[in-house]
């Protein structure tokens, strides 16, 4: 992609203030584009704009939150660019031991959310003729039993994918595209907290598995993940699965 390719744009980037979110909002904001930067902490997304080389908004909001996500899409205005980034990995235990609010909680912030700032910036992008679409999934969700112990997660993901080449077909020949990228195994909070005390909830082979990438180096930087969805972003592909460098 141009290092001005996306002068002139403004990207909606949602778990923008660490790990992926990050890397991506910088990225883009290298390559031309106003960043939208949404998160829960304030702290972390002002530390992502103290980085960009762009302008950037600081937008804090609780996805989980279907007020607060109403009123992001009412107070971000016009979007080109919409990547929706933010999951989280809780609730983490047997299926049957899960509290189903907590289930209801994770389909909230990893489906709901996506789906209802789509909605909301998807008319502007129509009008203009123009927009993408990009939401993050999981290689869970290409491969929904091997994650033991994270129902909630994976059940999103895969949601999410379906949701992401239905719209994709709908929006054939508009020049809105709608794709999903996988990012791969990446070195995050995330990962480390899954190897912590969150993992305790996984099967253990599952749990293994993940310690086992890390110590053998499998992990790559968000950097490195965010750069296999940005080099393809101004790509006419439209319902298709980008995977990092490395996966898939």
């Amino acid at each position: 992609m141009s290092s001005s390719g996306l002068r002139g744009k403004t990207a909606l980037v949602t778990g923008a203030g660490r790990g992926l979110g990050r890397a991506l909002a910088l990225g883009l904001a290298e390559r031309g584009a106003e960043v939208v930067l949404v998160a829960r902490s304030e702290a972390e997304l002002a530390k992502t704009a103290e980085l960009a080389a762009g302008p950037t908004r600081v937008v804090p909001a609780d996805l989980g939150s279907p007020a607060e996500v109403a009123a992001l899409v009412q107070r971000t205005g016009s979007v080109d660019v919409l990547v929706n980034n933010a999951a989280v990995t809780r609730p983490v235990a047997p299926t049957a031991e899960v509290d189903p609010a907590d289930f209801a909680a994770a389909l909230a912030t990893n489906l709901t959310a996506p789906i209802t700032l789509t909605i909301g910036v998807l008319p502007g992008m129509l009008a203009r003729g123009w927009g993408r679409v990009v939401n993050v999934s999981s290689g869970a969700a290409t491969h929904p039993g091997s994650l033991i112990g994270g129902n909630a997660y994976t059940t999103t993901k895969a949601a999410l994918e379906a949701h992401s080449r239905n719209l994709a077909a709908e929006l054939a020949g508009t020049g809105v595209t709608v794709n999903i990228y996988q990012p791969g195994m990446i070195d995050t909070a995330m990962q480390t907290d899954i190897r912590g005390d969150l993992g305790r909830g996984l099967a253990e082979p599952v749990r293994r598995g993940f310690a086992d990438a890390y110590e053998n180096g499998v992990l790559i930087t968000p950097e490195v993940s965010a750069a296999g969805l940005l080099d393809h972003l101004l790509d006419d592909d439209n319902g298709v699965t980008w995977n990092a460098p490395g996966f898939g």
